[in-house]
């Protein structure tokens, strides 16, 4: 018989401890550990005779049948899923709450169940009154949508076998729980053991799932790593709350690249995608401004400008402040230190921020450039060219480093109107550049700023 003991488990990182502490002596973080009753079964000690299920085959006989993505009409979403929903995959979506989530995935659910209906929504969180209120507000009234309010695990699962769905939505997995386990939904036991049936189901009867996860106040998915691990692919919905833009980002995805971006703007009518990001990103941009640079950077295989706006002013107290919005904050001590170092600026006096437009964060190092000429035209207090982009990366020695793609950018600067480009001089794979684009090359931080601000350009008044 199964004997049952207490343990205490991290609900950070899954580990286990035999007494209560205040900190979690794998993790490092604080009141995490929660008191949790496991089963103990013992050996009989007699040795286990296996029956295989399948028989090992040579990987050349091995006939691999081409799956059919279910379509999404959504083309933001079909680019961060791969193409298209894979038939029992398990896809695990994460966000801030209220970051647009379960709006999202209902207004995906409703559009699938027009194409392969029926589609299954399961909600933890939520009754059915209230999915039905939100449904109305973005004008879905599918008759292929069911949806059901529901936490225990087994009773989804029951759902799932009767209606033969083509997709199923669980919001959330913290909300779920077994009747097998005694401790409290949301704990990493539970977790785990939901998650694992339903991936179980997932794969068995070629349905595809897909689970809402809490996020912690750091930003990462709730619970043990190991639920990111035994799903198929990873989402992550970010986005700044007091801007109507959001982005949804694929960090783990086997079937379909990672680092993919899906650009969605949140309105009364649900989340819209946005088909041509960098123009509204740009849309109120204000040209001749001292401290604004154009960056072109690269999310996923999508090129996307955005504006790098910084302001450099003389600081009232003994130490200046560094403030980086959109940025990394060790990325902009670097790149003050070389503008004062290998360009000669005198920083030491002055405060400097930094702000990507729109809510974005920039985390690739080609908008190195770009944030260094903001800085610099915002301490001068002369404009950039308006017409004038930046790509390049910036070292300790103040090299212009090369980056990849740089046709892909080049091409889509030239789209939005940009007829100059400053670019590292050393160019890795450029292919064709978009005619009438003029490239200026530079080599060094000081060729790049001597390039752009020696421009004709109108100064800004103080």
């Amino acid at each position: 018989m199964a004997k049952k003991k207490v343990r205490y488990v991290c609900q950070s990182c899954g580990a286990t401890m035999l007494k209560w502490s205040g900190q979690c002596k794998d993790c490092g973080e604080w009141n995490t550990l929660v008191e949790t009753v496991v089963e103990e079964r013992k050996s009989s000690g007699a040795a286990h005779t296996w029956t295989p299920l399948s028989e090992p085959q040579p990987l050349p006989d091995i006939q691999a049948d081409q799956f059919r993505r279910l379509p999404v009409s959504s083309d933001e979403l079909a680019r961060v899923l791969g193409g298209g929903i894979v038939p029992g995959s398990v896809v695990l979506v994460g966000g801030d709450p209220g970051i647009g989530k379960s709006t999202l995935l209902l207004q995906a659910s409703a559009q699938l169940s027009e194409e392969t209906a029926p589609v299954l929504y399961v909600s933890g969180e939520e009754s059915v009154n209230q999915i039905k209120m939100r449904a109305d507000r973005l004008g879905l009234q599918q008759p292929g949508l069911y949806v059901v309010s529901e936490v225990i695990l087994d009773q989804i699962l029951a759902h799932v076998e009767g209606l033969k769905p083509s997709l199923v939505v669980v919001d959330s997995i913290q909300a779920i729980s077994s009747d097998e386990l005694e401790s409290a939904a949301g704990t990493v036991s539970q977790v785990k053991a939901c998650a694992t049936a339903l991936l179980r189901m997932a794969k068995t009867d070629g349905v595809p799932i897909f689970l809402v996860g809490h996020v912690t106040k750091a930003g990462a998915i709730a619970g043990p790593r190991v639920l990111e691990h035994i799903v198929d692919a990873v989402l992550y919905m970010e986005g700044d709350r007091f801007h109507s833009y959001r982005l949804l980002r694929s960090v783990k995805n086997r079937f379909g690249s990672t680092h993919e971006v899906g650009v969605f703007e949140m309105t009364e009518q649900g989340m819209v995608e946005v088909a041509n990001p960098s123009e509204a990103f740009l849309a109120e941009r204000l040209l001749n401004t001292a401290g604004s640079a154009i960056a072109v950077t690269m999310e996923g295989t999508r090129p996307l400008l955005v504006e790098v706006q910084a302001l450099a002013s003389t600081t009232s107290f003994g130490l200046p402040r560094r403030t980086a919005n959109g940025i990394d904050f060790n990325r902009l001590l670097l790149l003050v230190a070389v503008l004062s170092k290998r360009v000669g600026l005198r920083l030491f006096d002055q405060d400097v921020f930094i702000n990507v437009v729109g809510g974005l964060r920039v985390n690739e190092p080609a908008a190195d450039l770009a944030v260094a000429l903001a800085v610099a035209s915002s301490f001068r207090n002369i404009s950039l060219p308006p017409d004038l982009a930046v790509i390049g990366e910036v070292g300790l020695s103040g090299e212009v480093r090369a980056v990849s793609h740089l046709s892909r950018r080049l091409n889509e600067a030239a789209k939005l109107g940009f007829s100059r480009c400053i670019v590292p001089a050393t160019r890795r794979q450029a292919g064709d550049l978009p005619p009438g684009m003029e490239v200026i090359p530079a080599r060094s931080l000081g060729d790049a700023l001597a390039a752009a601000l020696s421009q004709p350009a109108q100064t800004e008044t103080r």
